[in-house]
């Protein structure tokens, strides 16, 4: 009884690695919710590699107090 899903739209990562940083808070706020959580690689479409930096990033943004 499995109904035909559409497949998720695949992003295209329009950024390089190098600007996956701590201080690119503007592209850091579009992984993140409104609550402030991460998104998971289910909804961001990133690769494992590129998710774990994001991740990084995003935590060592917080921790200068740089997003919340």
């Amino acid at each position: 009884m499995s109904e035909n899903r559409t497949p998720r739209p695949k992003p295209k990562i329009d950024f390089t690695v190098d600007a996956l940083d701590y201080k690119n808070v503007t592209l850091l706020r579009q992984f993140v919710t409104d609550q402030g959580r991460i998104l998971p690689r289910k909804y961001t479409g990133l690769p494992a590699h590129y998710q774990r930096r994001l991740n990084r990033a995003i935590k060592r943004a917080r921790q200068m107090l740089l997003m919340k």
